[in-house]
């Protein structure tokens, strides 16, 4: 596993008057895909705000050295790419529209040149999302705009992704698709982080995982060692038996119904 590339130290997180994290101590490693997974109200979303300067933190985040949090908006932006789940516009875009505007904070006083037009004809590629890229925004289903998110993020180029819940709205095939995205981007050296509920996805699909609760982290490291039974259990409350995939030797977790004890841990 790579050295860490994102790393935050003793992270608070304060909203109305309600701390939502504390003492968050972070390692995100370069060149990977890290999943950040807890239950609901865990802090995930927090997190990912918090680290992007989308709300006061403190603490301190530093990316590939540099103080992320004290980094001007433009350059910031250069760096971060933010994937928000049910993030939503109110003016009129097109789905072209949409994913220019990623090119914003690497364009210049004279506007779009021929690489913009090259790195969004690449984005929306990536995401599936061409084949309607003259519709409006607003008449998208839920799944189709959090493809044109991802397509949009992508066109900012970043050298660091953090996405909060990028598989929202959809389907299976779609949500393989977005993450063999995630997956060249990480091969190309991106840092990804993404916030997950579906433990299935973070388990087979991410390098590293790192577990939040009650806006604490409580473990962190290779899906394999990270993901017990007897994590699952302490932290979301419930029986699952946790098998290996045939084919990837990646762990794959089936939850046990209510009021039945899984067979094995």
């Amino acid at each position: 596993m790579s050295d860490a590339a994102l790393t935050a130290r003793d992270l608070r997180v304060e909203l109305g008057g309600r701390v939502i994290l504390s003492g968050v101590d972070l390692d995100v490693p370069a060149g990977a895909i890290t999943a950040l997974i807890g239950p609901n109200g865990a802090g995930k979303t927090t997190l990912i705000r918090g680290i992007s300067g989308l709300v006061p933190a403190s603490g301190s985040v530093a990316f590939e050295g540099s103080d992320l949090l004290a980094l001007g908006r433009r350059e910031r932006a250069r760096t971060v790419a933010v994937v928000e789940q049910e993030l939503t516009s109110e003016l009129p875009l097109s789905v072209r529209d949409a994913v220019e505007l990623g090119r914003t904070p690497h364009r210049g006083m004279f506007g779009s040149t021929t690489d913009d037009s090259a790195v969004i004809e690449a984005a929306l590629a990536a995401t599936d999302t061409a084949e309607f890229v003259d519709r409006r925004f607003e008449t998208l289903s839920g799944g189709e705009r959090q493809r044109v998110h991802l397509a949009r993020a992508l066109a900012q180029q970043p050298r660091l992704l953090l996405l909060d819940e990028p598989t929202n709205h959809l389907d299976v095939r779609a949500q393989l698709s977005a993450f063999a995205v995630l997956r060249r981007l990480a091969d190309d050296g991106v840092t990804v982080l993404a916030a997950l509920h579906d433990l299935t996805l973070a388990a087979s699909l991410a390098d590293h995982v790192v577990v939040l609760a009650a806006g604490r982290i409580v473990d962190a490291g290779d899906p394999e060692r990270v993901l017990t039974a007897g994590l699952i259990r302490e932290v979301y409350g419930v029986e699952a038996v946790v098998l290996t995939h045939p084919q990837t030797g990646k762990p794959v977790i089936a939850f046990a119904p209510p009021g039945l004890a899984p067979s094995a841990s």
